[in-house]
């Protein structure tokens, strides 16, 4: 068993960052364990065609990098990719990286007060501290449909996309519209003889304000980098905005997303021609319950005359195509899944067991939470980072993990120091947790039902703007935490 005083899990923008925000506390011996075989989170994952982040790069950028040398505004995912090793690299960070690493256990040792990390393979590492950063996003849905082992020609999810099935003349089907879909869907639609995209619910689509970055605008950001700092701060306000109105602020709430929805509906008027495929695109709930994505290819992709857009539910897969609900069948050579990530399964599949022998699955049994999305009582010296009611309608997620990393930082650096790890109270934790939940009870997320509802609970959003999480977590209110 390898000993180390702290132990991250997952060496994406979550991890890595986790792991810089230790060392600079102080907090030398830090192991990263990543089940991959290199860095890269989402970003090494994700290489479906035209995969691109929908954050402007200057702001979806760690604070400590930041880079004048973009290439675009928002940045495709070989860039992304290339900056966070780069940048991890100079910090020395991937060094500290173990590849190849799945855990599937972390356990509390009461009597010494370290945990036991476990990987499927059998390794195993004890630390006094872990910080698990697997992310939302870092798991493929497939949904569980009648049929789906039974399709005769390829099928896969965009997050495993398949660069050997060349899917030129195919007939491919295309299961989902989120923001992967809306982005391979226009990356393939040259290619293939005829595509049928099947659509639960329709997104909202919004004008992205994208541009190449030349070399004479590189070379001004390098010389004067107050030029790239102005841009990260504007891109901040704007999403801030966006943050307050769907917390329902009410200086923003109805007046920005009403703007918000009529730019949506202009951009589908004007860039769909066909009048019954316009109102088969319009959503099913209000603007702001799902993310707003951005796009200018997505909604001329679809109206295109090899291109289907099917609106009733999928009933099964059979080896020659998909069936709906209502008895279509619509044959396909290949089929895509477009159906997002398991954002609500934040153990995804790591078995933590705290003090007493306590299951977070069964603490998180009705849906998952953590103070400040952090820690939960009775799991001393166990963080998560991009935790539960951390995530954002708008803004860039790598501000909220930084704000994060540096909490835990904190804590753990003191808790090496004394020598006993530190847990949450339980009083402040469910007081912090109430507040969450009645804030997002107002918010616009409250009447969006299902799409961010886990048994009862709305466990993925943060229920305010970046900069107050933000100030919530830059000094540690010790009176919230107690040794073990």
């Amino acid at each position: 068993m390898v000993s180390a005083d702290v132990v991250v899990i997952g060496a994406g923008f979550g991890g890595l960052g986790a792991a810089r925000a230790l060392q600079q506390a102080g907090v030398t011996d830090v192991v990263v364990l990543e089940r991959a075989d290199s860095a890269g989170g989402v970003w090494r994952d994700n290489t479906y065609p035209n995969a691109a982040c929908d954050v402007p790069s200057p702001l979806y950028s760690w604070s400590w990098a930041t880079n004048p040398r973009w290439g675009r505004r928002y940045s495709p995912q070989p860039e992304i990719l290339s900056y966070l090793r780069e940048a991890a690299g100079r910090e020395g960070l991937l060094d500290l990286v173990t590849t190849g690493v799945d855990v599937v256990s972390c356990t509390f040792d009461e009597d010494a007060g370290t945990w036991d990390v476990v990987a499927r393979d059998g390794r195993s590492w004890t630390a006094r501290a872990v910080v698990s950063a697997p992310g939302q996003l870092s798991n493929p849905v497939v949904p569980d449909l009648p049929g789906a082992d039974t399709f005769a020609g390829p099928a896969f999810h965009s997050a495993d996309w398949r660069h050997d099935v060349d899917l030129r003349g195919k007939r491919v089907a295309v299961v989902g519209t989120g923001a992967s879909a809306i982005q391979f869907v226009p990356g393939i639609v040259d290619d293939v003889a005829a595509m049928t995209v099947f659509q639960r619910s329709a997104p909202y689509i919004l004008p992205k304000p994208d541009q190449a970055y030349h070399a004479l605008h590189q070379r001004a950001f390098e010389k004067v980098p107050a030029l790239l700092s102005a841009e990260r701060r504007t891109v901040f306000w704007l999403s801030e905005r966006l943050n307050a109105a769907l917390a329902g602020e009410e200086r923003w709430s109805t007046g920005f997303l009403k703007v918000l929805r009529s730019v949506w509906r202009f951009h589908l008027r004007r860039q769909v021609k066909d009048a019954a495929l316009r109102e088969r695109l319009v959503p099913d709930y209000e603007i702001g319950c799902k993310r707003i994505l951005f796009s200018n290819e997505w909604y001329p992709a679809l109206d295109r005359d090899h291109v289907d857009v099917v609106t009733d539910a999928v009933a099964s897969v059979e080896p020659g195509g998909v069936r709906t609900r209502d008895g279509r069948f619509v044959e396909a050579d290949v089929l895509i899944w477009g159906t997002g990530f398991a954002a609500t399964d934040f153990l995804a599949g790591t078995e933590v067991t705290g003090r007493g022998g306590r299951l977070l699955s069964q603490e998180w049994a009705d849906g998952a939470w953590a103070h400040l999305g952090i820690s939960v009582p009775g799991f001393p010296g166990y963080f998560r980072v991009y935790g539960p009611n951390t995530n954002l309608g708008g803004s860039s997620i790598i501000g909220m993990m930084e704000a994060q990393a540096d909490w835990i930082a904190q804590v753990v650096a003191r808790a090496l120091r004394e020598g006993r790890p530190y847990d949450v109270r339980p009083d402040a934790a469910t007081t912090y947790d109430a507040e969450v939940q009645r804030r997002l009870s107002s918010s616009a997320w409250s009447t969006c039902g299902s799409w961010y509802n886990d048994g009862g609970r709305i466990t993925t959003n943060w229920p305010g703007r970046v900069a107050e999480y933000q100030h919530r977590t830059a000094r540690v209110h010790w009176s919230d935490l107690e040794p073990a």
